[in-house]
């Protein structure tokens, strides 16, 4: 069984989407994609530096179009069974899952991007990664800081999230075991400090038009399977203000019995966690078109009948 998973916001890196562009079918593709959300994707997958892609008004929307991008390259035509994503990237599996266009995925992740940016600026947070230590520690570690599991990832990775102040205050005294990573992120996402933006969102979505997936969708939320398109998307919505769960959506997909994985561009992250946490499964980041053949390959050894047509225009 085959699951398809995107990543989210710090995954990007300057220029990761160039050797994508060489195909003119998918920088053509790009193209009209940024005229449709009027945000020059082509300029921030190439040539845009890490403080550029760093924004997160242009971050979100960047990785969608990656994720989207990498599908795209693939070919619609692919069995697979399960997707989710992580944070942003749920967007993208709900694109996958033809719960909404691809061009209402990106739609709805420039707005989100947009508004998240802004409940950003209101104050002065981040968020790091606390790698290893003892999970309840670390937990209550941050309580101490005030600070948030923003993204509790599994694998021995916790994201906290909060005052700058606080983080700085972590990062000079770990817990027990552990080590402080700061993350290229300009707020912190799923916390409190992005209710103002929930209400905003909530509106811009409403009208979007959803299907019920037609592949299994796993939820950030809780690691649970949602059945309906409205409800996928009301997850998305309220996401950006509560904590992200990955550790148990890797638990559901192995529960699921997903044999192999395959993570959509800008790849990699997801692919780390889940070899540490789920090491039968077979992985592949999808990085480059160099690991397309790699990839179809993949495919086509883990599916055994066909779903349906994945993705939407």
């Amino acid at each position: 069984m085959l699951a398809i998973i995107a990543p989210g916001q710090g995954s990007q890196t300057p220029g990761f989407l160039a050797p994508w562009l060489e195909d003119a079918s998918l920088r053509d593709l790009l193209a009209t994609w940024s005229d449709a959300i009027e945000l020059d994707l082509l300029h921030l997958g190439t040539s845009a530096d890490a403080d550029e892609i760093r924004d997160t008004a242009n971050a979100q929307p960047l990785i969608v179009a990656a994720g989207l991008l990498g599908m795209s390259a693939l070919g619609s035509e692919i069995d697979l069974s399960v997707t989710a994503g992580h944070s942003v990237g749920e967007i993208t599996a709900a694109a996958i899952a033809s719960v909404l266009s691809n061009n209402d995925a990106l739609r709805l992740v420039r707005e989100r991007g947009s508004v998240m940016a802004v409940a950003a600026a209101q104050s002065q947070t981040g968020m790091s990664a606390v790698l290893g230590g003892e999970r309840a520690e670390v937990l209550a570690a941050l309580t101490r800081l005030d600070l948030v599991a923003a993204n509790e990832n599994g694998a021995g990775q916790i994201v906290a999230a909060g005052d700058l102040v606080a983080l700085a205050k972590l990062s000079e005294s770990p817990p027990a075991g552990a080590r402080i990573r700061a993350l290229a992120v300009a707020g912190a996402f799923h916390t409190r400090y992005m209710r103002s933006a929930l209400n905003h969102l909530a509106e811009f979505a409403r009208p979007l038009p959803v299907k019920n997936p037609i592949i299994t969708v796993v939820s950030n939320k809780d690691g649970e399977v949602v059945a309906t398109g409205r409800e996928v998307l009301d997850r998305i919505v309220n996401q950006i203000a509560n904590p992200v769960r990955w550790d148990l959506c890797m638990k559901t997909l192995s529960d699921l019995g997903v044999t192999a994985i395959l993570e959509v561009p800008p790849a990699g992250t997801l692919v780390g966690l889940i070899k540490r946490a789920l090491p039968g499964v077979e992985t592949l980041a999808l990085k480059s078109p160099a690991d397309l053949a790699a990839a179809r390959d993949l495919i086509a050894r883990h599916t055994t009948s066909r779903v349906g047509k994945v993705g939407g225009q």
